[in-house]
């Protein structure tokens, strides 16, 4: 072979060899995004709570905590925005369950109640741009396959479709739903009857980064952990029973003062900031008989005994990161995905002839595999504190979530930040750590513009990511908000009507508690028309 040939052959090689993968090291971060289920703004130790969690607590040592963090007020609702960067009815979520309800909204645009084709998922774009991705946990995207985290991008996955289940098998909560639907990879499976939620999701997620990491393909991973922990039903592991025992005699009412003052003390809500009153219908626990105040202890116990195990768990894949030498490039992101959960459906009408049916909440028996325990509105409003109401509501009670991000990177650990954003703003800021371009290669015509923005600057220890007229709104079911600065436009209830709108003004009443409406007429009037042109900018469908 002519000497130039030869010479010219090994530069195409070497070429060759320089752009193999294996070659090079994807240096881009990998991502956990940890979703805990209806956990409370004030569970967390490091969020003023009196719950054992030394893990996530460290994860606040070692990054920064957010309290203006948003989320949308129900589990299905923050999951579409979460994975879209969008509004929920863009994303395709105007209403959660769409398809076990009558309403006459199901079927047009923004009430698929799977995501749409009107967005591109993080999951879907982060792997094309060469991530792995994995998921374990609760989906609640819609059942079909067509609708599940393989087709949505998940190059592994276990989920649990619905909303909810029993934490040690596939019995449903739910009258419409009698048995619990799990996914691994796109295909129907059976869930390991006898073991726990929140350790099998855990062993799932463990093992589908381990999987990857031992084919050496160089690339980093995107991990979404989305525990069904502490959503009711209450059920723990036997060792965990009794963990938490007479630690809430003192009662809710106290608990939420505690929880209030703590808040304080770790600078996460502003010194001036008043409680607001106890709910009406909550009845004060002086008046409880001494019955009543032991279940209801009862119940509080086994909700932070689920939290303290999800803490183990989350322990443990912070420690299978350490072993495996990724937990220096890994960026982990801990929140909840919607306020503290107020429903118990062992008591309300509608469901319960079917859970009464399958499930005991006799004392002894509560927490244990075959009990259906809620903790219900009286403690929601505990860990709700200092918000007004819960899940469900477009209150802060509703919306307020606890956010840590810990990475090797940040520029003030250990602090708080008071920078206002929501969960739309993670989908950016994931595309700004793996280097990716919205919408990508599957965008279609149909793909909706990103709402969200990335908090990269949040991180460096810039003070804000959005103006002070920044505008933020959502409705579902009727209940709605738009904010604009610390303006807070509120329809509390359903139906929808824009004449019972609540204006509240979050500087000076975090817990809106003060109706303003009638005294800033101009503001309302201001907000609506900022409402009705996002409506119009956003091509939502809004049931009047």
């Amino acid at each position: 072979m002519p000497v130039v040939r030869l010479i010219l052959v090994l530069i195409s090689l070497s070429a060759i060899i320089s752009c193999s993968p294996k070659k090079h090291l994807d240096t881009r971060p990998n991502i956990l995004l940890i979703v805990a289920d209806d956990l409370a703004y004030s569970d967390l130790g490091s969020f003023g709570g009196n719950i054992r969690t030394p893990n996530i607590d460290q994860l606040a040592k070692n990054g920064l905590r957010f309290s203006q963090f948003r989320t949308g007020p129900t589990c299905a609702v923050t999951r579409a925005m979460l994975l879209s960067g969008q509004n929920n009815h863009v994303a395709g979520m105007g209403i959660q369950d769409g398809l076990l309800t009558d309403s006459p909204m199901i079927g047009k645009p923004g009430y698929e109640s799977n995501l749409s084709d009107r967005i591109v998922p993080v999951s879907q774009l982060l792997s094309e741009s060469g991530y792995h991705t994995y998921t374990s946990g609760k989906w609640h995207l819609g059942k079909r396959e067509e609708d599940s985290p393989k087709a949505k991008g998940f190059e592994r996955s276990y989920n649990l479709m619905q909303g909810g289940s029993n934490h040690f098998n596939n019995i449903g909560i739910e009258p419409d739903d009698t048995l619990s639907i799990f996914r691994e990879d796109g295909k129907l499976v059976n869930f390991p009857t006898g073991q726990y939620s929140t350790e099998v999701y855990t062993n799932k997620l463990i093992e589908f980064i381990k999987e990857g990491t031992a084919e050496k393909s160089r690339h980093p991973f995107f991990a979404l952990a989305a525990y069904t922990s502490p959503h009711w039903p209450l059920q723990v592991p036997d060792n965990y029973l009794d963990r938490y025992e007479g630690d809430f005699d003192m009662g809710y009412d106290s608990l939420r003062v505690l929880r209030f003052e703590s808040l304080k003390e770790q600078g996460l809500i502003p010194q001036k900031a008043t409680l607001p009153p106890r709910l009406d219908y909550i009845t004060p626990w002086k008046d409880l008989s001494e019955e009543e105040k032991r279940i209801e202890a009862r119940k509080m116990e086994l909700y932070a005994a689920m939290v303290d195990n999800l803490d183990y768990h989350v322990g443990r894949i912070i420690q299978f990161l350490k072993v495996e030498g990724l937990y220096d490039n890994t960026i982990i992101i801990f929140m909840s995905d919607n306020g503290a959960a107020g429903r118990d459906f062992y008591n309300e009408e509608w469901s319960m002839g079917f859970i009464r049916k399958h499930y005991d909440n006799a004392y002894d028996n509560m927490g244990k595999v075959n009990s259906f325990v809620s903790y219900g509105s009286q403690w929601a409003l505990a860990g709700a504190a200092p918000f007004n109401r819960f899940k469900s509501y477009t209150t802060e009670g509703g919306i307020a979530s606890p956010m840590i991000i810990s990475s090797k990177n940040i520029a003030d650990p250990g602090t708080v930040s008071t920078a206002y954003f929501t969960v739309m703003d993670l989908a950016p800021t994931f595309y700004e750590l793996a280097g990716a371009t919205y919408p990508g290669k599957t965008g279609t015509a149909k793909t909706k513009p990103l709402l969200g923005k990335s908090i990269l600057p949040l991180l460096q220890g810039e003070d804000e990511i959005h103006a002070p007229d920044y505008i933020t709104a959502l409705e579902h079911k009727g209940r709605m908000f738009i904010r604009k600065g610390n303006w807070k436009l509120v329809n509390l209830n359903p139906p929808y009507d824009e004449s019972k709108m609540m204006l509240f003004n979050l500087e000076v009443d975090l817990g809106e508690t003060n109706d303003l409406a009638q005294e800033h007429p101009e503001k309302v009037k201001e907000l609506l028309n900022d409402w009705n042109q996002y409506i119009k900018k956003n091509e939502l469908i809004i049931n009047r």
